[in-house]
């Protein structure tokens, strides 16, 4: 084991498998237009998790496609928050539990919170995960890139027509469009620098 910055304390081996609560679930899946409100309802769950958590949240960030002003999206607001040592649960679980959210996603290296409603989902990961990187280098893209943000939405059009009998189905069918955005990302930022 390995001792987190700063904690004092030994770290734990984190999961080594993806423990899904309440089981897979099928739901509606539909795009709807950009709704400029997204950014109000953020704002309230990011106070409510900075109140919950305090310093513990190293940041808390709007993402995911209602965080794109322009592009059509399920109505979930998806927030990463970023915690120190992810297998230190007790540290941010049980205060998120509190504020009403519920765990839904117990995997290496990431945990999900989610309202009961299910339309905010809460992704807790360490600040330096290449993932929470990886969501903040998409968001940022699609808000300044119309082509990219074009693609992926009429990407997501074309993949709400099929039958999904799982969301995280239709999520992992995004994956080649999202890598090859981030793809052109990341070249964006290095031509940048």
């Amino acid at each position: 084991m390995v001792e987190p910055r700063g904690t004092g304390r030994r770290r734990r081996e984190d999961v080594s498998t993806t423990e899904l609560l309440g089981g897979v679930e099928q739901r509606d899946l539909f795009l709807v237009d950009h709704d400029p409100s997204w950014v109000d309802q953020y704002a309230v769950h990011e106070a409510c998790v900075r109140g919950a958590l305090g310093d513990l949240a190293v940041a808390v960030e709007h993402i995911g496609s209602t965080s794109v002003p322009g592009l059509a999206a399920k109505p979930i607001i998806d927030v990463l928050v970023t915690v120190p040592d992810i297998t230190a649960e007790e540290d941010y679980l049980e205060p998120l539990i509190a504020c009403g959210y519920v765990l839904r996603v117990r995997e290496p290296g990431h945990r999900l919170v989610r309202t009961e409603q299910r339309d905010v989902h809460i992704h807790l990961l360490e600040p330096d995960d290449v993932a929470a990187h990886d969501h903040l280098l998409l968001r940022d893209h699609l808000r300044v890139d119309p082509d990219d943000r074009h693609l992926y939405e009429s990407t997501k059009r074309e993949l709400l027509t099929h039958d999904w009998p799982d969301m995280n189905q239709y999520a992992d069918a995004k994956t080649a469009v999202i890598e090859d955005i981030k793809g052109r990302a990341r070249r964006s930022a290095h031509r940048r620098r």
